[in-house]
């Protein structure tokens, strides 16, 4: 039951960016699915990267799963978004447009590392790829800088994503040095 919640409430972004795109006035849809999915995306990476932090207070490892999955599915619909919405399929742009501005590749970067931890989240698969998944704090660092130059002025909540970037990269580095 406590899954069906939390499948419920990570999907909730997913059914207000579609309720948005049929019942409101959009004047840009393509931005809207960009903002909605990558907010999210990059939310949800936090979230699970933050899971094992907090696991000596609140353990929520069982979760970390589904909300990485979670994180997953909008970066793909990020890349959806991007593929087909703005680029309209045309490949060859799109691929020009990912050199051209470097947020771009450093998000599809992060996306290609989202995707191998997403393949290799099956039972099967994690017990032979763990040790890869720390491949997350490189996939949570490079989508926050492209999430941070795709704004191309910084707020106040850019800061407050760095700043948290910062903590859990410290508390992690500090938690893996304690192990040695």
């Amino acid at each position: 039951m406590k899954n069906l919640f939390l499948i419920v409430l990570l999907f909730l972004p997913f059914f207000y960016m579609v309720y948005g795109f049929y019942y409101q006035d959009l004047i840009d849809p393509i931005k809207y699915f960009y903002t909605i999915s990558g907010y999210t995306a990059l939310i949800l990476l936090f979230a699970t990267t933050s899971i094992s932090l907090i696991k000596s207070k609140i353990n929520l490892m069982k979760y970390r799963k589904i909300v990485g999955l979670s994180s997953f599915f909008y970066s793909l619909v990020h890349l959806i978004n991007f593929i087909i919405l703005d680029m309209e399929l045309d490949l060859m742009f799109a691929l020009e447009e990912t050199f051209d501005k470097p947020f771009i590749y450093l998000g599809m970067i992060g996306f290609i590392l989202l995707l191998f931890m997403a393949i290799t989240s099956t039972k099967r698969l994690f017990k032979k790829f763990v040790k890869y998944h720390k491949v997350i704090y490189i996939a949570l660092a490079l989508t926050t800088i492209h999430f941070v130059m795709a704004q191309k002025a910084l707020t106040i909540a850019l800061w407050g994503f760095i700043i948290l970037i910062g903590i859990i990269g410290g508390l992690k580095i500090k938690y893996y040095t304690s192990l040695n």
